[in-house]
């Protein structure tokens, strides 16, 4: 029996050269012109007549593209669609606009502001005052190149180059590369296996990198935080407020950046963090040591709005930079080998090598999940009175003196 599909071959696509249709089977046609260029049709019964689409030009589509091109088409077809009309309805985007829609598709699924941030920005789209889309970021290679032409190639010209020096953005950045073509293949704007897949794809062809370890953050030895307290006291900017309430509270820098006035209550010392600001999704209390509320008071009296932010940035109504404290810390105070985030390890070390306060005081304090769900159920307050012990001890420790400035910036 003469088969059906799959009649032509590469080499027959490729040397070919006699004009006219030729037939692979199930409606898959290379058309080859008296110049001798080469397309892909796609040939049906249309209420009685024969009717024709377009699937790409030879050897930008190649024959197993149109083949699966033209498995598609087949099974519009035989859902008694027209997939010309399909196709027209959506064509196919390039890289930048499908990640645009995935992340309009997202809705509701970021933590917070700055979470979506970093998902536009490393996927090459940011967005500017007037909330429109600009291109920047690591992905400006693949930005404008249509989403079903994404090769493997492409996907390691981005990632190559920060593979070794920026380990733990480069694999978010593979991750969110590959969700982007994942979706565009679950829209059937490609087809495939996904060129961003790590497992036994990118694993092969990208040295092997240290695991790692979320959560280890460079943290400066607890003994020198006084000093360094010392040295930040010393500074005006609203940089090196933020951090040194960042220190005092233990707190994420994200909690601090979008923290606002209502959240704060001056006279009982408790600044109340809203759960879709907290990485566990949980209303977090924060006892407030006397040196984090004499930091606030200063801050209110220069306040612009009553709801405003507690740190607000250069812009009027927004918040400090999201790299504000990092550049402080690291550019500016010539300390690059500490990180903001690594200040709660610091913290952490501190009060167990140092201190009586109980464990689940201290992981409490860090605002971290203790226990499994049985005994987080019988756990009925958040232990504020001994946690505010705990940060009175925490900021006293702090501020000790400046005995040690001196070693700290040599």
């Amino acid at each position: 029996m003469t088969r059906s599909l799959n009649k032509l071959s590469d080499r027959k696509v490729k040397t070919e050269s006699k004009p006219g249709r030729h037939a692979d089977g199930g409606g898959l046609y290379l058309e080859i012109k008296p110049s001798g260029s080469r397309a892909w049709l796609f040939m049906w019964k249309l209420d009685g007549k024969r009717t024709a689409m377009g699937l790409g030009s030879y050897p930008a589509v190649s024959l197993a593209n149109a083949r699966d091109k033209a498995t598609d088409c087949r099974r519009i077809v035989a859902a008694g669609r027209n997939p010309l009309e399909e196709s027209r309805k959506e064509a196919v985007p390039t890289f930048g606009e499908a990640a645009d829609k995935l992340l309009a598709s997202m809705g509701k699924a970021w933590k917070n502001a700055k979470h979506r941030d970093q998902w536009y920005y490393t996927l090459s789209r940011r967005r500017d005052d007037a909330d429109n889309l600009k291109k920047d970021g690591y992905c400006l290679g693949l930005i404008d190149k249509s989403v079903d032409q994404i090769t493997t190639d492409d996907v390691l010209s981005v990632l190559t180059p920060i593979w070794s020096e920026k380990a733990e953005t480069a694999s978010r950045l593979r991750g969110r590369i590959e969700n982007v073509l994942a979706y565009a293949k679950a829209r059937r704007w490609r087809q495939g296996e996904n060129p961003a897949l790590w497992r036994g794809h990118l694993s092969t062809l990208l040295p092997k990198r240290q695991k790692l370890q979320r959560g280890r953050h460079a943290a400066m030895p607890y003994t020198d935080v006084p000093a360094f307290m010392a040295l930040l006291r010393d500074r005006s900017a609203t940089s090196a407020r933020a951090l040194e309430f960042t220190i005092l509270t233990a707190s994420r820098s994200g909690e601090v950046y979008q923290a606002r006035w209502p959240e704060i209550d001056l006279d009982k010392g408790i600044w109340t963090v809203p759960a879709e600001r907290m990485k566990a999704g949980r209303e977090h209390r924060v006892p407030l040591s006397k040196r984090a509320v004499i930091l606030l008071h200063e801050l209110y009296e220069v306040r612009l709005f009553d709801d405003g932010f507690v740190f607000p940035g250069q812009k009027l109504g927004e918040p400090l930079s999201s790299n504000a404290m990092d550049a402080l810390l690291q550019e500016r105070m010539k300390l690059p080998q500490f990180t903001v985030h690594g200040f709660r390890s610091c913290f952490k070390d501190w009060a167990t090598d140092e201190t009586s306060h109980q464990r689940e005081i201290i992981e409490a304090a860090l605002a971290h999940v203790v226990g499994d769900h049985a005994e987080q159920a019988y756990r009925r307050t958040d232990a504020l009175a001994k946690r505010r012990r705990l940060m009175d001890d925490w900021a006293e420790h702090g501020c000790k003196g400046t005995s040690n400035v001196v070693a700290l910036v040599a």
